[in-house]
């Protein structure tokens, strides 16, 4: 056997036991060799070259030294001209010979041995191999024509008057200008601006020309009119001018050669430093240059980052920016990585953006571009995403890169960063504010299936507007409608404030009502000094507090508000009928006239949170006196106060046990135990005790657990919510969670589909498989069969969400083309749905339940041109669909984002009264309708009352929904046709038709004139027919008539009946006929006290926080189901 050990080879001598003992003293002996580097710059040219030319500040020193040199030159050489005296004769010699003085001579020389020196010493460092590429160069040739002579002239004394062109020097002077200007930004680490060196470039070279004809003409007129300097400084700018005035000119032949030249270099040369100066200044109008360092020194500025500005954009933005008065004497940069547009151009020439808009065209992951705006010594900056971008995702990204360079480069700037995507929301966390557009546009969406036109309520709100628009209208409800949406929200300091000081130590309902009362303004909310969060509508037990911030809804601020007594009043209101003073507020609004309130402590019983009704005194009361009203305490009384306690599910209690048997109400209340993405808010929600399983969540399939195909197989009690989007984004998980919100009761909440086009993902399904009554089809609105399959005849909301796909178009407003038209056949098709439709550009509302021949929509698109000719930043919100909620555009919220850099609250607002946030003791958004058995309250300042003295709910505004008047034409031809429908319905009893309050249905409106030249005709049958033929003319009449009521919404009803039974669905519940066409809807935000109640008003609320009046109550007591089954999955969603 081989001995191993004989064989390992022995270990170096460093690595021996003894040498590690002793340290480096056993390395002394080691063969070490020392390395030195770069040793090729240790050269004595090397040393040269580095100091003359490769070091910054030593290259500027010596360029600096040789431009003084060359000026130095031509000094000496004026000075030369100036001390001699003119010679007498015509010789030639002259040209040849001057008198110059001995000082003056060794002074040229000592410069043309330092300079020609320099020049040698420059040329043999910047040697390269080829020798006449150094000599025939320019530079080299005249110092040598400048330098020599007068070195020559020191061995050869006869040559020292020898004529030297001395003046020649300025063309090396302004060469080494540019060498020394290149240096200088060099050196101080600057980026020179080309635009800069081109001037410089051209300045000097005009200057060198004007310079070498002076001094050449005054020289060879010597033998001729012996012209002195200043004689041909005037020709020169004379000729150069083109003016030419002849009284001086050259009289030898070689001075008008010298002319001709110089004239033919000029034109040769100046040209193209024109060119090279306008090709410079076309790419700077391209990129915008540079924000003046001063100017950002003294003035304030704003940074405006996309991808790509569109004019709407920038409009939106501008107008919304500019529409508060501090910000007026701010400038606006924009930052874009692409050329500017044709229509921004256009906008940018206005006098009114010209003085304040900077266009600059960069990138923002540059600092040289971030410098060129500085960002560092901006006000703010705002990164807006693109959202016509097909993926939305990269779109993102791409915000996340320039928020990180920002933040890099300009650490202490506020940051204003919009997102598309509510998964990469946790990436710019670091930012100041940051709308998330799906969050916001998904949960808009879902509150506007329970509480109506609550899109329209938040647009108007985060709009500045002064309240004007309308107000030229005849019609009454728009000056209503367009005054009420001037409508913001503001906030004081409450021991600061007129409206709320004297309410210090007082409930906030108390405080609420009597601000409203007495000043016309609505308390939203406060937030404590000490304290970050803001509370909406903390209750009746929240006392107020001096250092308490106060929120509230007005047309003005308090400090832009005049206020005077009730007899000021009474007079300026005979000469003013809406508004007051500077203060822009309702007359009847400052000082509200309550009238007589009867009091009556009996009557404190909270409502059902589930009631339709407010409570009414009980039927004894009404015999001796008239229905009344408590009064808001100043400190909650916990007896007189029995709030809705909506963890018990009172509402529940009330159904029968039979609805109880049938309805599955095993819900339980908890969080979400898993969230589809990082960084959503967890709210309380109605859950299920276990989760369904994923075949159960899909709508038109059976599965082992269930043998339902259709949304009519499933028995709901409540109508359905129906969602029709392209994929099932991590955003729709928003939409769920509002409607299935804690304070929902159980009775109220509503089924759920979402009708995708492209199946979900596992992750999405397992987020919303532990909320009741949701499910999901694989389907399209563009399919009939699908829309009935999921239950579209009996749906109560239908929200058609903008594909992605089509949010890019090659014309910029075809991407809404596919929407509105599919949108178009369901109101064709289904006119009793109430749709709901988000789009991606405003413009295209217009087209929203379309109706050519429709004159007040006519009517109403010439007021929308009307406030946009005024100014109006709000010119859409007449069209009807927008007032009635039914269309919705995210870019509407854009002035969100805005709106924040003056108002740093409204983004946590927004988030509250969405419900994308919960704070505990913070109300939430709902509403009420108005029934016959609430008529009784009469007006909303008694409503605002009744709502805080009850239940501590305080009201911000009103749905309200009225009949569409006709125009007398339309009206007449409406007459016509009820008296011959009269005639059919006497033969045709079993007929039933739907008439609305002062209008008729849109049957009989759809073709005034079609039917109204058929009635004409018929008429002109009638009488032109014979006497024994009477009885077939009026047949014949009859069965036209017949025909034309086989309208096309008869035969579109027949078509959907005949796929309903096709598929095997029941036709029972389908109305074909129910037609709310003929009615408008609008939102009253924060009306005056004194407006009048009408049937089916919907008014918003703000109300408080159940949990809040529980003692000791955790959210989780009532049940916590997967709270701890699936902690695990929670703690790893939210990191």
């Amino acid at each position: 056997m081989v001995d191993l050990e004989s064989e390992v080879p022995p270990l170096p001598p460093r690595y021996r036991f003894r040498d590690l003992l002793l340290g480096d003293q056993g390395w002394q002996n080691d063969d070490r060799v020392q390395v030195e580097f770069y040793m090729n710059e240790n050269t004595f040219k090397e040393r040269l070259k580095l100091f003359f030319i490769k070091n910054q500040r030593s290259s500027l020193r010596i360029r600096l030294f040789n431009f003084s040199l060359k000026l130095l030159s031509c000094l000496l050489y004026i000075i030369r001209v100036l001390l001699e005296k003119p010679s007498q004769g015509n010789e030639w010699s002259h040209i040849f010979w001057v008198n110059r003085s001995l000082p003056l001579w060794g002074l040229q020389v000592s410069v043309a041995l330092i300079s020609l020196f320099e020049t040698i010493l420059l040329g043999y460092l910047s040697y390269k191999g080829n020798i006449w590429e150094q000599i025939l160069r320019i530079p080299f040739i005249l110092e040598i024509i400048n330098a020599v002579p007068f070195i020559i002239s020191i061995f050869w004394p006869t040559l020292r008057n020898l004529f030297v062109p001395v003046f020649l020097n300025c063309w090396l002077a302004k060469h080494a200008l540019e060498n020394m200007i290149n240096d200088l930004h060099r050196a101080i680490q600057r980026t020179q601006s080309a635009m800069f060196n081109q001037v410089l470039i051209l300045i000097s070279t005009l200057l060198c020309l004007i310079f070498t004809c002076i001094c050449g003409i005054q020289h060879l007129e010597r033998i001729g009119k012996k012209l002195n300097l200043f004689d041909s400084l005037y020709f020169c700018i004379v000729t150069f001018s083109t003016v030419g005035f002849g009284d001086v000119t050259p009289e030898t032949w070689s001075s008008k050669l010298f002319v001709v030249a110089m004239i033919c270099v000029a034109l040769v040369v100046l040209p193209i430093q024109f060119e090279q100066l306008a090709y410079l200044w076309m790419e700077r109008q391209k990129s915008g240059g540079n924000y003046s360092r001063h100017r950002a020194q003294t003035e304030k500025h704003v940074v405006l980052c996309v991808s790509s500005l569109k004019i709407d954009l920038l409009m939106d933005f501008l107008n919304e920016f500019y529409a508060h008065p501090r910000l007026q004497d701010y400038y606006v940069v924009i930052l874009c990585p692409t050329e500017m547009d044709v229509q921004v151009r256009r906008v940018l020439q206005i006098p009114m953006w010209s003085q304040r808009v900077i266009y600059l065209q960069g990138s923002a992951l540059k600092d040289q571009d971030l410098l060129r705006a500085k960002m560092d010594n901006a006000e703010a900056c705002f990164i807006l995403s693109s959202r016509c971008e097909v993926d939305r995702t990269s779109s993102d990204h791409q915000t996340i890169l320039r928020a990180w360079a920002v933040k890099d480069f300009a650490p202490n700037c506020p940051l204003y960063v919009q997102i598309l995507k509510p998964e990469n929301k946790f990436h710019i966390k670091f930012a100041d504010h940051v709308v998330c557009e799906e969050e916001f546009k998904y949960a808009m969406l879902a509150l506007n299936c329970i509480c109506p036109a609550t899109s329209t309520l938040i647009t108007l709100l985060v709009h500045t507007s002064r309240g004007q628009e309308g107000q030229q209208s005849p019609e009454q409800w728009q000056k209503m409608y367009g005054r009420c949406s001037g409508n913001e929200v503001y906030h004081i300091i409450l021991e600061e404030s007129t409206f709320f000081a004297e309410y210090e130590g007082k409930s906030f309902t108390y405080a609420s009502f009597h601000a409203h009362k007495k000043f016309g303004v609505c308390l939203i909310g406060v937030r404590r000094e000490d304290n970050k969060n803001i509370l909406l509508n903390p209750g009746p037990r929240y006392i107020m507090n001096a250092s308490d911030i106060c929120f509230y809804i007005n047309i003005t601020k308090e400090e832009n508000s005049a206020f005077k007594n009730q007899d000021q009043q009474r007079k300026s209101n005979l000469s003013r009928s809406f508004y007051h003073g500077p203060s822009r507020l309702p007359v009847h609004s400052i000082i509200a006239s309550m009238g007589t309130v009867a009091i009556d402590l009996q009557d404190t019983s909270c409502r059902a949170s589930s009631g339709p009704t407010l409570a009414l005194p009980s039927e004894g009361g009404k015999e001796l006196r008239r229905p009344s009203i408590a009064p808001v305490l100043e400190v909650a009384d916990t007896s007189s106060i029995q709030t809705c306690d909506l963890l018990s599910d009172q509402s529940e209690d009330e159904t029968t046990p039979d609805e109880e048997t049938s309805s599955n109400l095993d819900y339980a209340k908890g969080y979400p135990p898993y969230s589809p993405y990082i960084g959503s808010s967890p709210t309380f929600c109605h859950l299920l005790q276990e989760k369904v399983p994923f075949c159960c969540l899909r709508l038109d399939k059976s599965c082992q657990h269930n043998y339902y195909e259709d949304a009519k197989a499933y028995g709901f009690k409540n109508k359905l919510i129906i969602v029709a989007a392209e994929t099932a984004g991590n955003g729709l998980y928003n939409f769920i969670v509002p409607l299935r919100a804690y304070y929902r009761p159980k009775k109220e909440l509503n089924p759920i589909v979402l009708l995708l086009d492209n199946p979900p993902d596992m992750h999405f399904l397992d987020a919303i498989c532990w909320f009741p009554m949701v499910y999901y089809m694989v389907g399209s609105i563009d399919n009939l069969d699908d829309l009935l399959r999921c239950g579209v005849t009996f749906a109560a909301n239908m929200v058609v969400v903008d594909k992605e796909s089509t949010m890019s178009a090659e014309e910029d407003y075809m991407a809404d083309a596919k929407t509105i038209v599919n949108v178009q056949t369901l109101f064709r098709l289904f006119s009793s749905l109430s749709i709901i439709t988000e789009l991606t550009h405003p413009a295209n509302m217009r087209f929203m339940q379309f109706r050519a021949k429709d004159c007040y929509s006519l009517a109403l698109s010439k007021l929308e041109k009307k406030e946009r000719e005024r100014g109006s930043n709000l010119a859409f919100m007449f069209r009807l669909p927008f007032a009635a909620g039914r269309v919705f555009s995210i870019s509407m919220l854009d002035t969100l984002l805005y709106q924040s850099f003056v108002k740093d609250y409204m983004i946590s607002i927004t988030r509250l009264l969405l419900g994308l946030d919960t704070i505990p003791g913070s109300g939430f958004l709902c509403s009420m309708k108005i029934t016959e058995d609430d008529l009784w309250i009469r007006t909303y300042a008694r409503l605002y009352q009744k709502l805080c003295s009850s239940t501590g709910d305080v009201p911000i505004g009103i749905y309200r929904t009225e009949s569409q008047k006709l125009t007398t034409s339309e009206s007449q031809i409406s007459i016509s046709v009820e008296e011959w429908e009269d005639t059919k319905d006497a033969k045709e009893p079993g007929h039933h038709r739907s008439i609305h309050r002062n209008s008729t249905s849109s049957d009989q409106s759809d073709h005034p004139l079609l039917r109204r030249k058929s009635m004409q005709w018929a008429r002109r049958l009638s009488r032109k027919g014979p006497k024994h033929s009477g009885k077939t003319a009026e047949k014949i009449t009859q069965q036209r008539l017949n025909l034309y009521r086989r309208s096309e919404r008869q035969e579109l009803a027949e078509l959907v009946k005949n796929r309903m039974k096709h598929l095997g669905l029941s036709t029972v519940g389908y109305d074909e006929m129910n037609d709310h066409q003929s009615t408008l809807s609008y939102i009253l935000i924060n009306p005056s006290p004194d407006t009048r109640l009408e049937l089916n008003d919907v008014v918003y609320l703000i109300r408080p926080d159940p949990l809040s009046y529980l003692p000791n109550s955790e959210p989780s007591r009532k049940n916590s189901i997967c709270n701890a089954a699936v902690q695990d999955s929670r703690e790893e969603t939210q990191l």
